[in-house]
């Protein structure tokens, strides 16, 4: 899919760094390649050179060169092999060279300082990580990080599209589970089947290069926090939850979603009410100028009056685009406030101690009237 250059993000890249004095940044997590170029790369060895005026450079593994002639905003591409014969250094050294060569010019440069989580390249499984031989070549460099949170904060109206693509990936597989769930099918035979139908049929659509999805599934008791898709059986009458990711060419969608074969029991009948009444108030809460800090509270206040003080163990609500978990975050502690533009994953849950529970999960468009729901998969999913 070829997406025309998004101008609105990237002049507001180049007015923050006139607001910062600085004259390029030099990036290399995937997501803030694609960002900066729409380059979505192999092996996360890629790197862009985005000065504050003129042309960016984006340096690149050499068998990627028409997948750049197709997808990249910058006609500036350099490449570098993957293998040198005459050069026993890992293929990252060389496209450092190539960075620093394009940045030679420039005297204030920012970099991805404290850069605390990236999104995954197209491989995927062996992520890259930088080097501190990357970081000392620009001895002096601000740190670009907090400019391009801010940036990446609003969505454009192409960044929307892109997500509203992702969003129904995610949605058109859940249907698909819907379907063909079954009790005593192993969690992680049912992750296999949202799994399939998102790289399947997510990557054959016209508007798509490649579809991946991420996912953590879990039945009944199982039903937890940070714990892998095992081999549990998918139980009768009761939830089994799926926590799942879709990259859509670079952009993401973040859910949790739920399916129940057969007649909800009563104790999750009520829970989920009691679930769905905080969820409500969060999303109400969605509006320009309201407290992220409050976002926080009010949701832990309520899962608190439900008579589960102290839940759940992980944040509520957060940023999505270009990754699937980024800035802004909402805390209690922090700072913040909402504004027209971004788009928040919100994500209360509540789990008993014994095993089992409910979480449920979409993501939302900060409007002027409100938010706007982006998954048409329900989130009362009896």
């Amino acid at each position: 899919m070829r997406w025309e250059r998004d101008d609105a993000k990237l002049e507001r890249v180049r007015a923050l760094m006139a607001d910062q004095e600085l004259d390029a940044l030099v990036v290399r997590a995937p997501d803030n390649v694609l960002y900066l170029t729409n380059f979505w790369g192999m092996k996360g060895y890629e790197a862009v050179v985005f000065p504050r005026s003129g042309e960016p450079t984006l340096i690149a593994l050499e068998p990627s060169a028409g997948d750049a002639a197709r997808m990249a905003w910058t006609e500036d591409v350099r490449f570098f092999g993957g293998y040198d014969a005459s050069d026993p250094r890992p293929p990252t050294m060389r496209a450092l060279d190539l960075a620093l060569e394009a940045s030679r010019e420039h005297s204030r440069v920012g970099l991805e300082l404290s850069l605390g989580t990236q999104a995954s390249d197209r491989m995927v499984g062996e992520p890259t990580t930088y080097t501190k031989g990357w970081f000392d070549a620009w001895p002096g460099a601000a740190d670009a990080t907090p400019l391009l949170n801010a940036a990446r904060a609003i969505k454009t109206p192409q960044e929307l599209e892109r997500m509203r693509i992702a969003n129904e990936i995610a949605a058109d597989a859940m249907e698909y589970v819907k379907a063909n769930l079954r009790p005593g099918m192993a969690e992680s035979q049912a992750a296999a089947l949202w799994l399939g139908h998102v790289h399947g049929e997510g990557t054959a659509r016209s508007d798509v290069d490649l579809a991946l999805g991420f996912s953590l599934v879990w039945s009944g008791p199982g039903i937890r926090t940070f714990t892998a898709t095992g081999d549990r059986p998918v139980q009768a009458n009761e939830p089994t939850l799926f926590e799942i990711w879709v990259c859509a060419d670079g952009y993401w969608c973040d859910h949790t979603k739920n399916v129940c074969p057969g007649e909800l029991e009563p104790r999750y009948d009520e829970l989920l009410d009691q679930l769905l009444a905080v969820y409500g108030r969060a999303v109400d809460h969605l509006r320009p100028g309201a407290e992220l800090a409050e976002l926080d509270r009010l949701v832990r206040a309520g899962i608190g009056e439900a008579g589960y003080p102290g839940q759940p163990s992980h944040p509520i609500a957060h940023g999505v685009g270009a990754r699937a978990h980024e800035p802004p975050y909402a805390h209690q502690a922090g700072g913040g406030t909402v504004e027209a533009g971004m788009v928040f994953a919100i994500e209360p849950g509540i789990y008993w101690p014994e095993g089992g529970g409910l979480r449920v999960e979409d993501n939302f468009l900060v409007t002027a009237d409100g938010a706007e729901k982006l998954s048409s998969f329900p989130d009362d999913f009896r």
